[in-house]
């Protein structure tokens, strides 16, 4: 199998996507962030004096999407028609689920993970006050639709 990013001399490039047809792509990322119960219930409930701890989160998500290519080197940058952040509480912590969608030449997989990811770093960073040993886990791709190598979903 060969690396796509890599040339012919082992150096990094950009992969040309010039080529390959335009097509409907999404991809779901999740990942969680255990914490105290303290901490759980102030994000819950409100009680975080930086502010509603999710609303903050699920922007940051999404303005992290719409970056992703600043972030991430050999990323292309891509117009995404959706880019949404949902939060579930858990017993001891609260999941993400990052969607990124866009119609084009190439995946949304690290847009959905740039989401994710930055979502959750977010929630560490406004309630880290509160909980400074929360740990952000199990960062991943749950589903990819669209593109070359078809559909999938995380078994």
């Amino acid at each position: 199998m060969s690396l796509t990013h890599l040339d012919a001399d082992g150096s990094a490039h950009m992969v040309d996507v010039g080529g390959k047809a335009v097509t409907q792509r999404v991809a779901i990322a999740t990942g969680r962030i255990t914490m105290s119960p303290e901490a759980l219930v102030a994000i819950r409930d409100g009680l975080v004096k930086k502010g509603d701890v999710l609303a903050v989160a699920r922007i940051a998500g999404i303005m992290a999407a719409k970056r992703t290519s600043d972030m991430i080197p050999l990323c292309h940058p891509l117009p995404l028609t959706k880019a949404s952040i949902e939060f579930a509480f858990e017993e001891t912590a609260i999941r993400v689920h990052a969607t990124a969608a866009t119609d084009g030449k190439t995946g949304v997989e690290m847009e959905a993970l740039t989401a994710a990811s930055t979502a959750l770093l977010t929630v560490y960073d406004m309630a880290k006050a509160i909980d400074k040993m929360m740990v952000i886990e199990g960062i991943c791709v749950l589903e990819k639709q669209g593109g070359k190598s078809g559909n999938w979903v995380r078994g």
